[in-house]
């Protein structure tokens, strides 16, 4: 998909421009590139290594906090209450997966 909604989130991935609420959200070209790979496979649960490799490339596939770290600032700018989020789901142990239903 070109573009993707979820809440008040709207992710134009073209255009690398994210929406909350109406108002552009200013995203790091790393945050921006995780919230695309999430997207593009939405409902599906990614591995950290996968997403590790897919965004940080092979030689960060042991560099696990650097997805915690990202995924933790990804909450903070897209999720209403970032303590529980209804997004950005953690899948313990394994990984994360964007929720859009």
């Amino acid at each position: 998909p070109s573009s993707l909604d979820f809440g008040q989130v709207h992710l134009d991935l073209a255009a690398r421009r994210v929406f909350k609420g109406g108002e552009e959200l200013k995203l790091t070209k790393t945050e921006f590139d995780l919230l695309a790979l999430l997207a593009r496979n939405a409902g599906k649960v990614l591995t950290h290594r996968y997403l590790l490799r897919e965004v940080w490339g092979p030689d960060a596939v042991s560099e696990a906090h650097y997805v915690r770290v990202f995924m933790a600032n990804l909450r903070k700018k897209l999720e209403d209450n970032p303590a529980r989020p209804q997004f950005l789901i953690t899948e313990q142990g394994v990984g994360y997966r964007l929720q859009v239903e």
